[in-house]
């Protein structure tokens, strides 16, 4: 995706939404405002991320508790490695939404090296 100094700064901007959207839940997609406003699809993406963002810290914190009785002990490593997993995959998104979201409020940004 070109920066958004880009020569036609417009151009950047389907993508941006695009990549959005995929981040959101389907139904998004189905909602013209959000569709038509990248401001309001970031907002409302960095708001669902950093839920679910709160959702794997909620279940870090109950697996053992929740999952003992259903699961063999040797298990639990993996259950924590995909949660670890994923947040760190919700983080960087997290900061991508947020980037994306200062760039579409014209915030310009400079290479630095």
């Amino acid at each position: 995706m070109p920066p958004p100094d880009a020569d036609d700064v417009e151009d950047w901007r389907p993508d941006a939404v695009t990549w959005l959207l995929d981040q959101a839940p389907p139904e998004y997609r189905s909602y013209a405002p959000v569709r038509h406003h990248p401001v309001l699809l970031a907002w409302l993406v960095g708001h669902h991320v950093a839920a679910q963002r709160e959702a794997v810290r909620r279940a870090t914190g109950t697996a053992r508790r929740d999952l003992s009785q259903q699961l063999p002990p040797e298990v639990a490593p993996q259950v924590f490695d995909v949660l670890e997993r994923e947040d760190l995959r919700l983080r960087r998104v997290a900061r991508a939404v947020d980037l994306l979201d200062q760039a579409l409020r014209g915030r310009r940004f400079v290479p630095r090296l």
